[in-house]
């Protein structure tokens, strides 16, 4: 263990999205590319072999990492290295690996798979996202609670409804990933500066057979949206385009967090806590938010990591620099493995979220007497009081209320202080019923409940047969 492990691969992130962005699916999806291009150029009427193809697919997955770790060595070149590699377990095949090909043939278009890949990995997490707050949701949709603004009890709203503000967010960012989805488009073949100038030599300056070689080898790939022009690479903006989708995930994430971290402080609402896990190695009473505080502390990754394909994208020179390499190596990757493990952890807590009720109705009748007031006032007037006179009692008994509630630390008084006032014209009984939460909830429940069954739940079936992933955690 003498040497640095990243977190994400050892702590957070699953095997399928370490896989997609592993050397294995790296290489072995560049040889497939090969394999494809010689087998399209021969159908196109290039002097290939159905033996140097056959050579080629035998040996996809036949890779010597030791082999082409000293070739790169040798020739400073990792597309190079990995030619020569191959060509030493497919010899007859070795003159026409790579034909006409730059090495953003191999090394661009795996990328723009890798990410459409991962997309497609974050898509079945995030859709169970959306199922858990559903759920959630719509268990909660009528349980009354202190709203917030400014983090200040305001007006009752929901558990429910509260979650679908969480849900919308989920919902924005599950709609931009099945259009980054459906737009990505595949560079394709496209030659060393975008010209396809080595091709147009290969095929006799027959521009139809490039056209439908770069045509043949996108549909084989799984994709029907191909960059009609390019430099060397495909734009990167691309890459830009995709963590900025990452990091909106992100902040959904970082939101939901921040929300249940507060709810948790307040004793209402609770991420899972497991029977053996320690709080705190000094305070043994302690829940600490471990859950949410890990999606937090990784959805501020994510979001750093949008600038740099950022300003990758908006430094490019001309046809192509290599001042994006390195960058992509780690920005590209690294975000998707975090928002990967991000989505892991939010669905493992959703399968185990906790709600106390009576804490929130502790909370409730702390403060509802203040929300009150306005209802009060409304309906003394009505049995024949001066909205003036009936403001300025309530004023005056609220100030001392609240007095009371701050300075002197005991329970808030104010109804009775209202109802043993002989000015205050109004019938104790109903203004008991009156004070009962659900009257101060608007259309919560209906909200949520339209807001589910029009907004959520297509998704939902459209996507059935994602839900219900494995969320295990590493740690």
């Amino acid at each position: 263990m003498n040497k640095y492990q990243n977190p994400l691969e050892s702590r957070y992130c699953s095997d399928e999205m370490l896989y997609n962005f592993s050397p294995e699916k790296k290489f072995t999806t560049w040889r497939k590319l090969w394999v494809a291009l010689a087998e399209i150029e021969k159908e196109l009427g290039l002097d290939i072999s159905e033996e140097q193809i056959n050579e080629l697919k035998e040996n996809v997955e036949n890779i010597d990492f030791d082999k082409a770790a000293k070739y790169e060595k040798k020739f400073r070149h990792d597309v190079m290295a990995h030619v020569h590699a191959y060509g030493d377990v497919a010899p007859a095949a070795r003159p026409i690996i790579h034909l006409g090909a730059t090495s953003a043939f191999v090394g661009d278009n795996t990328d723009l798979i890798q990410i459409r890949d991962g997309f497609e990995l974050i898509k079945k997490k995030l859709v169970n996202v959306i199922n858990g707050l559903h759920n959630f949701a719509l268990r909660y949709k009528e349980l009354p609670t202190l709203g917030f603004t400014h983090y200040q009890p305001a007006q009752l709203t929901t558990v429910g409804k509260r979650a679908t503000l969480w849900l919308q967010s989920v919902l924005l960012d599950l709609e931009e990933l099945e259009f980054r989805i459906d737009t990505l488009r595949f560079r394709g073949v496209k030659g060393t500066t975008g010209t396809a100038a080595s091709f147009k030599e290969l095929f006799n300056g027959d521009f139809s057979k490039v056209k439908e070689l770069d045509r043949k080898l996108s549909e084989k790939f799984g994709f029907t949206h191909v960059f009609k022009v390019s430099g060397q690479t495909y734009d990167r903006k691309v890459d830009a385009q995709a963590l900025e989708l990452l990091s909106n995930i992100a902040q959904s994430a970082h939101k939901f967090t921040n929300d249940l971290r507060l709810l948790q402080n307040l004793k209402e609402i609770e991420e899972p806590f497991e029977k053996s896990q320690i709080g705190s190695s000094a305070m043994a009473y302690k829940r600490n938010p471990m859950r949410s505080e890990r999606i937090s502390s990784l959805a501020k990754f994510v979001i750093s990591l949008a600038s740099s394909p950022a300003m990758v994208a908006s430094t490019q020179w001309f046809e192509r620099t290599l001042d994006d390499s390195a960058n992509k190596r780690l920005s590209v990757p690294q975000a998707f493995l975090a928002v990967d493990a991000i989505l892991i952890i939010w669905n493992n807590i959703l399968d185990g979220i906790v709600v106390y009720p009576k804490m929130i109705e502790k909370h409730i009748n702390e403060e509802l007497p203040f929300m009150a007031t306005e209802y009060i006032i409304m309906e003394g007037v009505k049995n024949g009081g001066d909205r003036q006179e009936l403001h300025e009692i309530i004023r005056i008994h609220s100030m001392e209320a609240a007095k009371q509630v701050k300075i002197e630390g005991k329970s808030n008084d104010l109804i009775e202080r209202i109802i043993a006032d002989e000015k205050v014209h109004i019938d104790k009984e109903k203004l008991l019923q009156l004070l009962n939460p659900i009257n101060f909830i608007g259309f919560a429940p209906e909200q949520t409940e339209e807001f589910l069954d029009q907004e959520v739940n297509p998704i939902l079936k459209k996507y059935k047969d994602m839900i219900g992933i494995n969320t295990n955690l590493k740690v």
